[in-house]
């Protein structure tokens, strides 16, 4: 069975090539869905096992990064998002995906309205488009299975993507293992140093997820790493595309629904 997934977009989308690419090389079916289609009921959210939200700038960024697609969700689509992830689905956020998820709620508490963390703009106050290495967190979200403690290699391209909340709900996310990414240096050391760290963020985390595990944000694109030529130093590294491992894991879980 090849799992069916919901790539949403809509004005400022611009990773969602990319994402069907990658879903389609794992096995899954992607369909490529405006957000507007999902509002009047022309494609129901239901019909999928997995949503991804993937990188862009949704309305140019307006207002914060991902704040005006968050809201619409929120308006209009709340009850919908609650429905899809109490039936155990998938949902998977990249970058300006990653901001969305984060200003609806689903992340970190999978509780559309309880907002608890921000990414916010980058320390160096600019863009930063760069190869970053990353720690797989031990932790049981779904898309890093087998991958715990590995330190893979994504491109970041964002300009706010610094993971910012308070201590206590810092100290609960880490004491609950929902930590899945942490910028780190080649060795695997967890680093705030820029550029390893390309934005500040605290504890120097890249990606969190849900207590259950299947809902998924990061900054970094792991849809641009699906084929081994697709990264700079190919030839030299020969590094795995770990982005692929993302989305295998997702569609295997997906095939068990």
């Amino acid at each position: 069975m090849r799992p069916n997934v919901c790539i949403l977009r809509t004005d400022g989308t611009n990773c969602d090539v990319e994402t069907m690419y990658a879903i389609e090389k794992a096995g899954g079916r992607g369909q490529l869905t405006h957000v507007n289609q999902l509002r009047t009921g022309l494609v129901n959210l239901m019909d999928f096992q997995m949503l991804i939200l993937p990188g862009g700038f949704t309305y140019g960024d307006d207002v914060h990064s991902g704040k005006i697609l968050a809201v619409e969700l929120s308006s209009f689509l709340k009850e919908k998002m609650l429905e899809f992830v109490q039936h155990g689905k998938l949902v998977l956020g990249i970058c300006n995906g990653f901001q969305v998820l984060v200003r609806t709620g689903l992340l970190p508490g999978g509780t559309p309205g309880d907002i608890t963390v921000t990414l916010m703009n980058n320390d160096s106050g600019r863009f930063e488009c760069r190869w970053v290495d990353m720690k797989v967190e031990a932790s049981n979200c779904i898309f890093t299975q087998g991958m715990d403690g590995s330190v893979v290699n994504y491109q970041s391209a964002h300009g706010e993507g610094k993971f910012y909340t308070g201590k206590d709900t810092l100290s609960r996310l880490e004491s609950a293992g929902q930590v899945v990414f942490r910028y780190c240096s080649t060795e695997g050391s967890p680093t705030l140093s820029y550029p390893a760290n390309p934005n500040g963020s605290l504890n120097a985390i890249a990606g969190i997820s849900d207590p259950t595990g299947r809902i998924l944000g990061l900054m970094p694109h792991p849809e641009r790493f699906i084929e081994p030529y697709q990264h700079p130093n190919w030839r030299r590294r020969k590094l795995k595309p770990y982005g692929l491992t993302i989305f295998e894991n997702a569609i295997s879980y997906a095939q068990q629904m």
